[in-house]
């Protein structure tokens, strides 16, 4: 192995929980079972994160409280506030701490991204759950100490944010790694119900246990993501080879019914025929710049999007339960439990939302369409929340459910599905271990967002909650601006033409292909015409569809026709080669007319076929099929013509 290409993994090993259950049974699982439990897995650790940030927006108005929360109860904590919060600058100071949180998680993606690309993900995932629960379990501990030194909420916050890092580019990189892109919108979008399902478990626990001091609020959260770790180092499998699978699991596995093997063995595999593969672990791997992900196609342009998007939705996050204390519902004040409470009716529009938005986005294989028709739609949304949200308690509650799902589905879609899209790229030449660094970009650059919005309601609220809706519906607004250039992309696309916005893009004539085309395909031949610079140009567009329909390890070959008529070649061999080389594609020169390189170019694009499946242990797999993209040839008599 090259020290220069490797230099930057390291083995790992199967989870011991896994090895237990594997002696214990006397035969493994499946590769569908082993998605579940992924799934599963995964879906707890990241609600066990959500679940650690909410506790502050609960105790917001135990520690701060205004005149008209202070009659809601007789205990002591909520009637005297809690120093240094219970000032008139306590409003101010809370937002500092969220600031200070949130700055320190949106920092700690990008190492974060990087490192879980570089790392075993299962034991990174693991210290950073057990990072979290130590420090916010230690903020809680300020209540029992009777600390009143803004300093040390303020760094355990820091600290905790830290370590709250590590979660997201960690999970969304782990199902990267077990499922392919076919309806990857719809797959994340109910996976995704994770950041709602824990923030509903944070509001609702943090609210019960209130009456007996703040501190718990912290305390328990806390302690259940610390389990949670343990569950992660002990079963979660990060990475198929670590379990004996092949690595590059082609997304037409992704669709095996629950009962399908994928070893050829009748119900499931022997304990041996796994114990090799888990022993590769994977060992070959290595991590992306930042840099370099910065410049695959759609990262900034989402990743500015998300910046809004979490901007708006984050204010919800840390200050609805605050703003529902301090607004009349119905002629009546809410006390701070029963806000707590009320609050979590927000996710659960989320939940609905992250999973509507998936799904259409999966039907219209349009992502950038429809995060940015959400934002948009959640401008009026928002408005009448502000509005007519205090009329009543029903009208409070339909209105807080429709905004939660319009303010949360571009988010949870630009989180997992985008992400994961962008983070198997052609461009990466079908290294789909790059998911981790590009989900911190884009999480990261969301997190800034997600770290402002608290941060300036905090000074906004101070004179009113009509400006921090204003500032809600200007961030929403510019998040779906954001996107302009990508919808515009996707609806040209869908039209069947590309944007005119140069002279070739006019004179293009190559209609695009939809995702049936390419579905199912094992293996994708690109052509273009040697004589032709513009649909040589084409390659490129032709590619990306490949990227966005096709399965991610389809396998491809760019072809340049009409080799033979040298006199009109304006695309050299050399150019061509380089390009391909770029990409990590095969290439070569053919001839219709007099059938040149044409039965070798089949016989090569049947040979990878042949020798991608053989290393992929699929049982009852479709036949191979090859799709032949770009220019037809045109036959004159029965023989070609050039």
């Amino acid at each position: 192995m090259s020290s220069q290409c490797y230099s930057n993994t390291m083995n790992r090993t199967t989870p011991p929980g896994i090895i237990l259950i594997r002696t214990l049974r006397g035969k493994d699982w499946n590769l569908q079972t082993y998605r579940y439990i992924v799934l599963l897995i995964t879906f707890i650790a990241y609600a066990c994160y959500h679940a650690t940030r909410k506790p502050s927006s609960i105790v917001k108005s135990v520690l701060c409280p205004y005149p008209n929360t202070k009659k809601l109860t007789s205990s002591k904590f909520i009637t005297h506030g809690w120093m240094p919060f219970d000032g008139p600058e306590g409003t101010s100071k809370l937002g500092e701490i969220d600031v200070a949180f949130l700055a320190c998680y949106a920092i700690g993606m990008y190492i974060a991204g990087h490192l879980g690309d570089t790392l075993d993900l299962r034991l990174f995932l693991t210290i950073g759950m057990l990072g979290s629960g130590a420090f916010v379990g230690l903020f809680g501990m300020g209540y029992f100490w009777n600390v009143h030194e803004f300093w040390f909420y303020l760094v355990m916050q820091m600290i905790a944010g830290m370590f709250q890092a590590t979660g997201w580019p960690s999970v969304v990189a782990v199902l990267g790694n077990w499922f392919g892109k076919r309806k990857r919108g719809l797959i994340m979008g109910i996976w995704n119900a994770h950041t709602s399902i824990g923030n509903i478990s944070g509001s609702l626990i943090a609210a019960s246990v209130l009456d007996y001091g703040w501190g718990w609020s912290f305390i328990v959260p806390g302690v259940l993501i610390v389990f949670g770790g343990i569950i992660v180092y002990l079963f979660l499998a990060a990475y198929p080879e670590d379990v004996g699978f092949d690595g590059n699991i082609d997304s037409a596995a992704s669709d095996l019914m629950p009962n399908t093997t994928v070893d050829g063995v009748d119900e499931e595999a022997q304990v041996s025929t796994k114990d090799v593969g888990s022993r590769k672990g994977s060992m070959n791997r290595k991590s992306i710049g930042l840099v370099e992900a910065c410049m695959i196609p759609g990262v900034m342009p989402f990743a500015l999007c998300l910046f809004f998007a979490k901007l708006v939705a984050y204010t919800f996050l840390y200050w609805l339960p605050f703003y529902l204390t301090q607004t009349e519902i119905g002629g009546e004040h809410l006390s701070v439990k029963a806000a707590g409470n009320l609050s979590t009716l927000f996710d659960v529009g989320g939940i609905v939302g992250g999973i509507l938005a998936g799904y259409i986005s999966d039907k219209l294989s349009a992502r950038a369409i429809t995060a940015a028709s959400f934002m948009y739609v959640a401008i009026p949304c928002m408005y009448l929340y502000r509005a007519y949200g205090s009329v009543s308690m029903n009208i409070n509650i339909a209105l807080m459910v429709v905004t939660g799902l319009f303010v949360n589905g571009p988010y949870a879609l630009i989180t997992t599905a985008v992400s994961a899209d962008l983070g198997t790229h052609h461009s990466l030449r079908g290294d789909s271990r790059a998911l981790a660094t590009v989900t911190a970009i884009i999480d990261g650059t969301g997190s800034i967002g997600a770290a402002l919005g608290p941060l300036l309601t905090g000074f906004i609220s101070t004179k009113g909650w009509d400006g921090v809706f204003i500032m809600l519906t200007l961030g929403a607004f510019i998040a779906g601006l954001l996107l302009s250039r990508l919808v515009i992309d996707e609806i040209a696309e869908k039209a069947g033409k590309p944007l005119s916005t140069g002279p070739q893009n006019s004179r293009e004539r190559f209609r695009t292909i939809t995702s049936s085309y390419y579905r199912g395909a094992h293996g994708i031949i690109v052509v273009y015409d040697v004589t032709d610079q513009e649909s040589f140009n084409n390659v490129k567009q032709w590619l990306n569809e490949i990227d966005r329909y096709a399965s991610e390890n389809v396998n491809k070959l760019l072809v340049g026709n009409k080799s033979d008529l040298t006199a009109n070649k304006v695309v050299s061999y050399e150019t061509a080669k380089a390009f391909a080389d770029e990409i990590g594609i095969p290439f070569m020169e053919t001839s219709a007319k007099n059938a040149s390189n044409v039965e070798q170019a089949f016989m090569a694009m049947a040979a990878e076929i042949k020798n991608r499946m053989a290393s992929q242990p699929m049982n009852n797999a479709r036949p191979p099929t090859v799709q032949i993209r770009g220019q037809p040839v045109n036959q004159n008599s029965g023989c070609c013509s050039s």
